[in-house]
């Protein structure tokens, strides 16, 4: 196989390929036939399972399938992958966060990146922070990522290119429902083929061999705390008043019956197969008529800076399922997949026909981000490299603490 590079990604952009595509089979990490524990949905009514199952059609026959991993959540993998890539030194990238870490009580908040929030760069938790003392949305970078287009995708491209490869729907900004909005041009997905559904058992044994029984009360002594005490109980209309619905269980003390979990008990697989396909055409309908400064780009230099944007995305694009599969794919708890064969990603020819298989190793794609950047800044456009901190603004630091307060309130009962 050919080792993707600046030379080769280029041509693909200008026309020669319809995506990049990117096909493993993953094996459970503990051997075939492991058990494996897909995401959970809320089921439907009547649904004998919490798992996305389907019928699909596989090399001509109809198999039996779960989802492991969805769209959505692999985007989200993916982004953290760039997000620790930048980290590490290997990647130069705008970095948007909001700052929690400077309040004592929120610390463990951390930062939160464009590249964690739900909704990137668009989300509620950038519109409700300040960038120096200014409302987000009202600064100069607010009001600019407000203001593009798919047809004017220059300020989102300067600040967060990474919304112009993962998709984005501006819906929390002033425009509401009439926002933006970006096609996602990179999709992943895994799925269990041949899946058989299993079950899950659970129970807890007290050592203390506390009896569900007793009962447990509000203690009049201390707030929020509890008293097996009718003496020390706090009481309302002369009755005691109980702590929670009275059981231990309220307090995590107590035995748990064994149960059987019929409707997420994990499932067996012949094999899990992700797909990743980077779309060049989504990538390519993005119109860039200024430079990131602010001129317009004449019209003969158009197709040449634009194809330069379009190169150093699909490259930030094709580096996200790179390092996402550096990262590895321990999803969840009890759901660790490793892959039966090496990466190949295939460049699917506009015009049909067999791919090219290509080759792409985490230090090449760091290298090719860096090649397609200074190509595209060479013409005009391309990406910040600063790193801009927001502070969230004093409504959403209360209420943030106002629902930490709720939840410490809140026990609920062992085994939900």
């Amino acid at each position: 196989m050919s080792e993707l590079n600046l030379s080769i990604l280029s041509r693909a952009v200008a026309g020669e390929t319809a995506a990049f595509r990117v096909v493993s089979r993953l094996q459970p990490a503990g051997g075939p036939g492991d058990k494996l524990f897909p995401a959970t949905f809320s089921p439907a009514s009547g649904a004998e399972t919490k798992y996305a199952r389907e019928v699909r059609r596989i090399d001509g026959e109809d198999r039996t399938c779960v989802l492991i991993d969805s769209v959505a959540s692999q985007a989200n993998r993916m982004e953290l992958a760039l997000l620790r890539a930048w980290e590490r030194g290997q990647l130069e990238l705008p970095m948007l966060a909001v700052d929690f870490a400077r309040f004592d009580d929120l610390v463990d908040l951390g930062r939160i990146s464009v590249f964690e929030a739900p909704h990137r760069i668009a989300d509620a938790i950038f519109r409700d922070s300040e960038l120096q003392g200014t409302a987000f949305r009202m600064s100069d970078i607010g009001r600019a990522v407000t203001d593009a287009t798919p047809r004017a995708a220059t300020p989102l491209l300067h600040w967060c290119p990474s919304a112009l490869v993962f998709g984005l729907w501006d819906s929390t900004g002033p425009k509401g429902g009439l926002g933006a909005k970006y096609q996602r041009a990179i999709s992943s997905e895994i799925v269990g083929i041949g899946a058989a559904f299993g079950v899950k058992t659970a129970s807890r044994i007290d050592p203390l061999g506390i009896e569900r029984k007793a009962t447990i009360f509000e203690d009049a002594r201390e707030a929020g705390a509890w008293t097996p005490d009718e003496q020390h109980a706090a009481k309302k209309k002369g009755a005691p008043i109980p702590h929670g619905d009275g059981r231990p269980s309220t307090v995590n003390h107590g035995n748990v019956a064994p149960s059987i979990d019929t409707e997420a008990g994990g499932v067996t697989v012949d094999y899990a197969l992700q797909t990743t396909v980077l779309s060049l055409p989504a990538l390519r309908r993005l119109a860039f008529p200024t430079r990131t400064d602010g001129t317009p780009i004449p019209r003969a230099e158009r197709l040449e800076a634009e194809r330069a944007a379009h190169t150093a995305l699909a490259a930030l694009g094709l580096a996200a399922i790179v390092f996402a599969r550096t990262e590895g794919y321990d999803l969840r708890s009890r759901c660790a997949l490793v892959p039966e064969d090496a990466l190949r990603i295939e460049a699917l020819p506009a015009d049909g026909g067999e791919g090219e298989r290509l080759s792409l190793s985490p230090e090449s794609a760091a290298a090719l981000v860096r090649d397609a950047l200074a190509a595209a800044e060479a013409v005009g456009l391309g990406w910040s490299r600063d790193e801009i901190l927001l502070t969230p603004a004093e409504r959403l630091l209360a209420l943030v603490r106002k629902s930490r307060s709720l939840a410490m309130e809140s026990t609920p009962e062992e085994g939900e």
